[in-house]
This record gives structure tokens, sequence and C-alpha cells, in this order.
């Protein structure tokens, strides 16, 4: 193969991934219906696609996935070594409580019962876009961690400073 044909396959290779990365950004106040749907912002909806994994996230939110960006998750731990109690642990804790969830024509999802239990989500939520995925939050829960973040972002850019990622 030529140069012509190399360059051809890195710009189809770079055309292909590009579309599968999303930048899903910013934080919305919502409602949680009686039935436990949400809708998601539009800008949201026009990244995520169709179905949606929902699942256990950390610090007491959920965390939802597009279906692309959970295979890769899951490839990824799955490279660890289940002989590893912290590793079991923690799929368990992801795969054990993730599902998969459909969006519906007017944008809303259903979240299972045990997932709002476990966030403690009320009829206010905060969805909040995360680079690659999206929280949902209790909105009090939401204000107050913000708070918290907000108040020592300079220590954290330092650290992320010194890490060498800013």
């Amino acid at each position: 193969m030529g140069t012509s044909g190399k360059l051809k396959n890195f710009i189809t290779f770079n055309f292909i991934t590009s579309k599968l990365k999303i930048m899903l950004i910013g934080e919305y106040n919502h409602t949680l219906d009686e039935k436990k749907r949400v809708s998601l912002p539009v800008k949201f909806r026009k990244e995520i696609g169709k179905k949606i994994i929902v699942t256990a996230g950390l610090d007491n939110c959920l965390w939802l996935f597009t279906l692309a960006q959970w295979k890769n998750i899951s490839a990824k731990l799955s490279n660890f070594s289940m002989l590893q109690a912290d590793n079991r642990s923690f799929n368990r804790y992801m795969f054990g409580s993730a599902t998969e969830v459909e969006v519906d024509t007017i944008g809303r999802i259903l979240l299972p019962e045990f997932l709002v239990k476990r966030a403690d989500l009320k009829s206010k939520v905060s969805v909040v876009g995360v680079q690659d995925r999206i929280e949902i939050w209790n909105e009090e829960a939401w204000k107050e961690y913000k708070g918290g973040v907000e108040k020592r972002a300079d220590q954290l850019a330092e650290k992320l400073g010194q890490a060498g990622a800013l």
C-alpha cells in the first residue's frame, strides 16, 4: 500500500473514531416524576442514542453511558484479574447495578427503583454532563458536592498540574 492508501486509512480511522467520541457538558435541573422517569436535556439526547446504560456511580449519583462507551468500559475492566478482591468487588458494583434503558420519544428514561433509592433521588434532580457520561444527582446533594469542589478548585487544579494533566 502506498502513502495515499495509508493516508486514506488514517483519515477513515480518525473519522470513525471522532464520530464515536462525545462531549457531554453542562448541568440541568429536572424533575423525577412519580413513575421514576426523568427527561434528558435535548443536547444530551442528540449525542447518546436511543438505548443507554444506567448504573450506580461514585459519590452517590447514577452514571449513564452510551452503549459504545459501556462496551469500552467493560473491555477495560475485563482486563483486570478476577483473582483480586478489589477487582471483583468493583466489577460487581458496576455491572451488578447496570441496566439498559430506552430513551422514549420525548427524551425520558425510566430509572429502576433500586437505583433511585441508591442515589437517594427525590423529585428534583440534577443532570450533569461529565465528558463521556451523564450523572444524575439528588439536586440538594449535587449543590452540596459542587460547593465543596468549588471551594477547593485551586487545590485540585494544582494537583492536576503536578500530574501533568493541565
